[in-house]
């Protein structure tokens, strides 16, 4: 059979993946000028190692890709080193990773400590998710944590990951993120990107056909069966069509669906993403541990606080920067609403506005320090899961017959992230080969 995927991010690749292995023909169209999509890298001419454009690493819990990069003989080529987290409170940098920095925590009495303790071990050995998304993270956080630690530490997070949605999400994706995370973050030798590329590779030995600079326009169902497909001015036909793009974008693309199927992909709300990347000539962080950054926000209205992105994340803490020509590398991120200034802006603009807030950091810091810079965003980077969030999921089965459709919004009430592009790539491809399956008889 034939079966066109939309988009070569990792969701798509797995999926095509898996197709091809079943013996059905693939053909991949991406509108870019390379696989990976929000796990995609760059690489400066300085450097050994690509870097992902936006920042990425893996849980010891994620099962789906780690299996995957096992089958595709990448397994030894992955690694797990313990990198520091920390946030900022009275203007320090704390480490806040692990039971001993809690307990050490100075925004911590004894009493905040136990409670911190007990409630985040619920939450880590529990699954009562569909009860935790029929409450808002806002109210859950603030009255099992109480006041001081949801100020502290959970409500900066929010603001921060969905500024004026933060206390409309639900509680399931904050206990998702609690409940499979690890300390031991994985990373591959040559970066995300050498992941993607033998990822790539094996599609292509088992025969798929990867269209690159070739962004599908139109998806229509043909009337004697099939799915057409429009991509740069020519139309082919398929017995089946994966689209692992926005729900926005599928929605533009295949007007045919439904008015309730595209209603509901139209609801759903996202959040944007934008990511500074600076190769330093020092290091950033006095510390020379912490990897990764947590900075507080107060205000939903981002230009109210005090630093101008959400994240701070010196990769070079985490991998050696022998892979990186020697430079320091840093990045600042944000989550931003689709419509944010931030995503018109140039780098030329917003490089300023972040490096402006690095002295915060370090007083040291001086501009000079800046080799060169790098400005990636996407609109659509962080799904907002609302109260009972499943029950407004698309299907993986649109109404179309032949028409299939796998998002970060699905893998709810799991955080967006390259193992759930994984799972549900592999799951989309699996429904499809069933529904295949019926076609040919």
């Amino acid at each position: 059979m034939k079966v066109a995927i939309v988009g070569a991010g990792i969701a798509g690749l797995s999926a095509a993946y898996d197709l091809l292995t079943a013996g059905h023909g693939v053909t991949i169209y991406e509108a870019s000028d390379q696989t990976g999509g929000l796990a995609s890298g760059f690489r400066d001419e300085a450097w050994s190692w690509s870097l992902e454009r936006f920042y990425h690493h893996l849980f010891a819990t994620d099962k789906a890709i780690i299996g995957l990069v096992d089958e595709i003989g990448m397994a030894d080529k992955l690694f797990f080193p313990r990198p520091t987290t920390s946030v900022i409170y009275d203007n320090k940098i704390v480490p806040f990773d692990s039971p001993l920095r809690w307990i050490t925590f100075p925004g911590f009495n004894l009493l905040d400590v136990a409670r911190f303790g007990l409630v985040s071990a619920y939450l880590r050995f529990t699954k009562p998710w569909r009860k935790l998304e029929q409450v808002t993270a806002d109210s859950w956080l603030r009255r099992w944590y109480g006041d001081k630690i949801y100020e502290t530490t959970w409500r900066p997070m929010l603001i921060g990951k969905f500024g004026p949605h933060y206390d409309q999400v639900n509680m399931a994706w904050m206990w998702a993120r609690l409940h499979v995370r690890t300390p031991k973050l994985g990373y591959f030798e040559g970066g995300f990107q050498a992941f993607v590329d033998r990822l790539t590779a094996v599609v292509t030995q088992k025969g798929g056909v990867v269209n690159l600079n070739t962004p599908a326009e139109r998806i229509e169902q043909e009337l004697e069966g099939g799915i057409r497909i429009t991509a740069d001015g020519i139309q082919n036909t398929f017995d089946a069509c994966l689209v692992t793009t926005s729900p926005g974008l599928l929605a533009k693309m295949t007007p045919d669906l439904p008015d309730d199927y595209l209603g509901q992909l139209l609801d759903l709300k996202s959040m944007g993403a934008v990511v500074m990347t600076l190769a330093l000539k020092r290091p950033l962080l006095p510390d020379n541990l912490t990897y990764w950054l947590n900075i507080p926000a107060h205000s939903p209205d981002k230009s109210q606080n005090d630093i101008p992105f959400l994240a701070l994340v010196e990769h070079t803490n985490y991998i050696d920067r022998q892979h990186y020509g020697g430079d320091h590398i840093v990045y600042c991120g944000d989550y931003i609403t689709p419509d944010h200034p931030y995503l018109k802006m140039s780098r030329e603009e917003l490089e300023p506005i972040f490096i402006e807030a690095l002295s915060q950091f370090n007083p040291d810091f001086k501009p000079d320090w800046v080799r060169k810079s790098w400005l990636f965003r996407e609109k659509y980077a962080q799904p907002v899961p609302l109260l009972n969030h499943s029950a407004h999921i698309p299907d993986l089965q649109t109404p179309l017959p032949g028409l299939y459709f796998a998002s970060m919004s699905q893998v709810y009430p799991w955080d967006r992230g390259t193992n759930y592009a994984v799972e549900i790539g592999r799951r989309a491809a699996q429904f499809m080969k069933n529904s295949l399956i019926e076609l040919q008889t």
